[in-house]
């Protein structure tokens, strides 16, 4: 996850906000205030923006210095521990709700879902979300698909709301529950391109690929119009800790 820390303030600019009803689902899910929040692989503080409005005390967790920086000093009033999430300690008798905004997929698959279950209090709440950024024009969206791919043709995504089925198939949690948040977000060329060079698949690329993905949706957009209008989906999980 190191990869985000030389692009932390392009990233705070850049990445789209998560839905204040996420916080409200949370709240609904949990029956209630819980007694503490843990964000995992917080980054700058996108998912935290929601999960401080919750009302706990919070913890964030975030492997990368500079990205756990920014964290310090945007939420002086919760802990920030430099450190990933497989060498992280949970709290004595675990966190009430554990959650994690568009990091799952760094989180070591083998262990991630047994390592939350064990971090969780009996009968916390399992919260992770993420957007998933897809283009309201059909047309737009094979474009841009096929330009990345003629850059790094091995490059494929994720099934749609794949973490929902992780996390069901890891039968380590109760009541899965799944919600999605839909809105359009039209981006004008230089918010676009700005949003494509904080993804993880970008800045694990060769500065030769990033310049020339970057140079082909430059071209795109102007035959775009000059603007894109994004499909953003934000799917929300729920899961439950039992008193095992």
């Amino acid at each position: 996850m190191d990869v985000f820390g030389g692009v932390a303030d392009l990233y705070e600019h850049a990445r789209p906000d998560y839905p204040p009803e996420i916080a409200e689902a949370v709240l609904a899910y949990h029956g209630g205030r819980p007694a503490s929040v843990v964000d995992i692989g917080a980054g700058t503080g996108k998912g935290t923006d929601v999960l401080v409005s919750i009302g706990a005390p919070l913890t964030c967790v975030e492997p990368d210095e500079l990205m756990a920086a920014r964290l310090a000093e945007r939420f002086p009033d919760a802990r920030v521990e430099v450190t990933t999430f497989e060498l992280w300690a949970p709290p004595a008798g675990g966190a009430d709700v554990l959650a994690c905004a568009t990091a799952w997929h760094w989180l070591d698959p083998a262990t991630r879902n047994a390592h939350a279950r064990r971090a969780l209090a009996p009968g916390g709440t399992l919260a992770v979300f993420a957007h998933r950024y897809g283009y309201a024009d059909a047309d737009q969206q094979a474009a841009v698909r096929s330009a990345l791919r003629a850059v790094a043709p091995e490059m494929r995504d994720r099934p749609v709301d794949w973490f929902h089925r992780d996390i069901v198939e890891s039968g380590q949690f109760d009541d899965v529950r799944r919600e999605v948040f839909r809105r359009e977000l039209r981006l004008d060329k230089a918010r676009y391109l700005a949003l494509v060079r904080t993804f993880g698949p970008y800045l694990s690329r060769t500065p030769e690929q990033q310049q020339r993905g970057i140079a082909a949706l430059d071209r795109l957009v102007d035959d775009f119009g000059g603007s894109v209008v994004l499909d953003l989906r934000t799917t929300l999980v729920l899961g439950r800790a039992d008193a095992r």
